[in-house]
């Protein structure tokens, strides 16, 4: 298997998790901080490593953005008694997000920028398909749901500002 087969591999993967069952609202929590906590990770190496004042900008928008979720998705637990349940779904966003960022380590000017953005507009796609295919319709709590729906516009936003990045990044 090549790096691109693996890479592509690892971004399925969470998806092909999530479709082999129907994730509990602890499991969903989970989910939700995991995939948060992956894209505020990867916008503080970013941060670190680009010179690119756009994606600087972009990186910026997802630690600021992310971390807002997370602490809204903290608080809802909180308040409804929910324990975060790790999972198959979590496990592979973490085991994904790891080769990520070791790839995204090694790389350096505008390798790194395209990688990372190509990275992104590859997870906030996947991140929507499971918005729209399995935690919306798996969440049992209307609160929880509420937030993931409330949530989505923004990760589709998220989307198409890495997508008209991409472009520009392929311009140069």
């Amino acid at each position: 298997m090549n790096r691109k087969q693996l890479f592509a591999l690892l971004l399925v993967a969470p998806a092909l998790a999530l479709a082999q069952g129907k994730p509990s609202d602890p499991q969903i929590a989970h989910i939700v901080v995991t995939a948060n906590q992956i894209d505020i990770d990867a916008g503080k190496l970013a941060k670190s490593h680009t010179q690119n004042k756009e994606v600087q900008a972009f990186a910026q928008q997802m630690i600021t953005d992310h971390s807002a979720v997370n602490k809204q998705a903290g608080a809802l637990a909180k308040k409804l008694g929910v324990k975060p349940q790790d999972n198959d779904t979590s496990k592979a966003l973490k085991k994904g997000a790891q080769a990520n960022m070791a790839k995204l380590k090694n790389l350096k000017g505008a390798q790194f920028d395209k990688a990372y953005v190509d990275h992104e507009v590859d997870y906030h796609q996947q991140v929507l398909d499971a918005i729209d295919k399995v935690l919306v319709p798996s969440a049992q709590n209307a609160e929880l749901k509420g937030l993931i729906e409330k949530v989505r516009p923004a990760i589709q936003t998220h989307l198409d500002h890495a997508k008209h990045l991409q472009a520009d990044l392929g311009k140069k």
